[in-house]
């Protein structure tokens, strides 16, 4: 019961993930949002960058109203006591990193990390078999504020990253 209702919770937001095209050839790709984007963890060489909250400026303004929607339902729900779930994205983000910098866990890792709304995209790749996406669902979910956590991580041996990529 308790998966289907993460799943329904979890769903809005991977349809809108796969709805989102891929940048046309040449387009530039910027951070319109100033949503955070930070890497935790340096190790894995071969480890491709993901693409984050990078969109063109075409899908910035389709974007535009979801965003304002969505932030600002948290705090019409009376889930949130900042008037748009964006404003939490900052503090959580330096709290996120501070954990990861005051503690050794997951040294073997390339990780990134992108804040939109109080959710993290926590995304690379390992090279330790040991290291699951539970482990570090659990060690952001540390931080105050943090609604949801989604791990994208490549596996040891796999050749394909489980995430958009910045384009070459």
């Amino acid at each position: 019961m308790l998966q289907a209702r993460r799943f329904r919770a979890l769903l809005p937001v991977l349809l809108a993930a796969c709805a989102m095209p891929p940048p046309a050839h040449g387009e530039i790709l910027k951070n319109w949002f100033n949503d955070p984007f930070i890497q935790v963890r340096n190790a894995v060489p071969d480890c491709p960058q993901p693409l984050g909250p990078l969109v063109s400026e075409q899908e910035a303004h389709r974007e535009s109203h979801w965003r304002t929607e969505r932030g600002t339902s948290c705090w019409l729900a009376g889930q949130c006591s900042k008037p748009n779930s964006y404003l939490y994205d900052a503090p959580i983000a330096q709290a996120v990193q501070a954990h990861f910098a005051a503690d050794p866990a997951f040294a073997r890792s390339s990780l990134w990390l992108t804040f939109q709304r109080r959710f993290v995209w926590v995304e690379g790749c390992s090279a330790d078999p040991a290291i699951t996406a539970a482990a570090l669902e659990a060690f952001v979910r540390a931080a105050p504020d943090v609604e949801r956590v989604i791990v994208n991580l490549r596996a040891p041996g796999a050749n394909k990253a489980p995430y958009p990529l910045v384009p070459p």
